[in-house]
């Protein structure tokens, strides 16, 4: 599952880079999926919106067993 994860996040990687943000994946545990947004993502007062909206949604659709996504 983590290979499926880090593949799709790279896919992420690319939309959030070109804002200045980025997102590292911490821990998978029991389809909770862990990640730090980094740079401009980091300090956006929209990055829960786009954690939930983009990110989860992305991974839910692509990797079987994702249950939330969360930021740390």
């Amino acid at each position: 599952m983590e290979d499926k994860v880090e593949k799709n996040l790279g896919k992420i990687r690319e939309v959030l880079k070109a804002d200045g943000g980025d997102i590292e994946l911490v821990e998978i545990d029991e389809g909770i999926v862990k990640v730090r947004l980094e740079g401009a993502c980091s300090r956006c007062p929209f990055s829960q919106m786009t954690l939930k909206n983009f990110v989860e949604a992305y991974l839910k659709k692509n990797v079987e067993g994702i249950q939330r996504v969360e930021s740390v």
